[in-house]
């Protein structure tokens, strides 16, 4: 693995002119307008990246590209087209929403990165699991041997945690695994390491309701994401792994509250330190993304960073450009660096605004 990037976190100020999207995006174009609508167009076009549902493009706080295409298909009704009203679903975006939510309680006291992960099954000392952190679950470097894979046909965890039996209970399931590795010392993936942090909040705030009410409080209501809804098992635990749905626009919200450096309208919801945790990289993948803490890192001359879901999801952060990129539909993973590319398109286009 080559050596990781030294990124210095950043962040941009809510132009003083333009209003906190609240209750509405404010509406504005770039000087280039032609040629970003133009890249834009490419996502619903390429061969590639079909089926696109939505991208959403914002600079200085103004949504200055906004498009939709394909359907919404359900088992019992008729498809609907998708518009800026259908709820898109997160996938592992949640997992980004999850880290705004701990840092909530990270300022609170009640929990810290350093600690032993408080996980009931970890509990006795002699267990090679009780060294387990928060912070290595946060980087996906906690060992355990949890598989992450989509196909069907293959023997997955995931797709046993998130559809079989093991649904009821999740974290339930994932702490019950053996080590692979020794902890803090091999990244791998795994959304069943989100949602063993997610009962660990569920612990401190409550669980069903309760939880419910903590995130709406702290997360979907100062940013005015009316449309969210979090998915919990029977437990009651949010299932932060991958299910949150909302429109494209309030996504946008949340992704604008990390572009802000975790300020929202005069009020910091989370730190500007803690934000600034989701860009600095402590792993590699095998395609050569970065990994944070539950965020992705590009590398890439622009300081992105993004909320990622299986798919093709993003919620892409440019702090250089104060720009933020959307982008939502139905892509297999082999065309992942064709997305990637053509966000790099779009902030070129930016970037010559």
């Amino acid at each position: 693995m080559s050596s990781l990037p030294n990124i210095t976190p950043s962040s941009c100020k809510q132009p003083l002119d333009v209003a906190w999207p609240t209750n509405s995006w404010p509406r504005g174009e770039v000087s280039n307008q032609d040629a970003l609508n133009k890249v834009v167009d490419e996502m619903f076009t390429s061969e590639n990246l079909k089926e696109t549902n939505a991208v959403v493009v914002v600079k200085g706080g103004k949504v200055v590209a906004e498009r939709y295409g394909g359907e919404t298909f359900y088992f019992d009704k008729p498809a609907e087209p998708i518009t800026a009203s259908s709820q898109l679903i997160s996938w592992s975006m949640a997992k980004s929403m999850l880290h705004m939510i701990i840092g909530t309680l990270n300022e609170q006291g009640l929990i810290d990165p350093a600690q032993n992960a408080p996980v009931p099954e970890w509990s006795d000392p002699s267990d090679p699991r009780h060294n387990i952190t928060i912070k290595d679950l946060l980087e996906m470097r906690d060992g355990l041997k949890f598989v992450e894979d989509y196909d069907v046909d293959n023997p997955s965890d995931v797709i046993a945690m998130l559809y079989g039996d093991a649904k009821q209970d999740m974290a339930a399931y994932v702490a019950s695994m053996p080590l692979a590795h020794e902890p803090g010392t091999f990244y791998s993936y795994s959304s069943g390491t989100t949602n063993v942090l997610s009962r660990i909040v569920a612990d401190k705030v409550g669980y069903g309701e309760k939880y419910n009410d903590y995130l709406t409080k702290k997360l979907f209501r100062p940013l005015g994401m009316n449309s969210a809804v979090a998915t919990y098992d029977d437990k009651g635990v949010w299932v932060a792994s991958s299910f949150v749905h909302a429109t494209a626009l309030d996504f946008a919200k949340f992704g604008l509250l990390y572009l802000r450096g975790g300020e929202w309208d005069g009020e910091q919801l989370i730190s500007e330190d803690w934000a600034s945790t989701a860009q600095i990289p402590h792993s590699q993948d095998e395609s050569g993304s970065y990994y944070s803490w539950q965020w992705w890192v590009s590398g890439d001359k622009y300081g992105t960073y993004w909320a990622n879901g299986y798919e093709g999801q993003r919620i892409s952060v440019i702090p250089s450009l104060d720009a933020l990129v959307l982008r939502f539909g139905h892509t297999d993973v082999e065309f992942d660096p064709d997305i990637n590319a053509w966000r790099t398109r779009v902030l070129d286009v930016l970037a010559a605004s």
